[in-house]
């Protein structure tokens, strides 16, 4: 008889079909055609200009801030509200 061994020595059946291709086996026609921005990016935020990073980029990113700032205000004051309402007795 022998030994025999505990672990199966077949290579287990594929679960996904499907075979995954990595990046040096694609063509470089399909690589990203388009310009690197991150050096571009990095200088402008990476500037000694006194301006909070996430103002960095000018009007839309105030616009988005300040959005961002009202809606949590206003809900932080909605939610107060309902608290004081929840917590008074209703009338009969």
């Amino acid at each position: 008889q022998g030994l025999k061994p505990i672990v199966s020595t077949e290579s287990p059946a594929l679960i996904f079909g499907t075979t995954t291709k990595l990046a040096s086996d694609l063509p470089a026609t399909d690589s990203f055609l388009g310009k690197n921005k991150v050096p571009d990016l990095q200088k402008l935020f990476q500037k000694p200009d006194g301006v909070p990073v996430h103002l960095k980029r000018g009007l839309p990113d105030k616009l988005l801030y300040r959005t961002t700032m009202a809606l949590t205000i206003g809900g932080t004051i909605y939610c107060l509200v309902a608290l004081y309402m929840a917590s008074q007795p209703r009338n009969q």
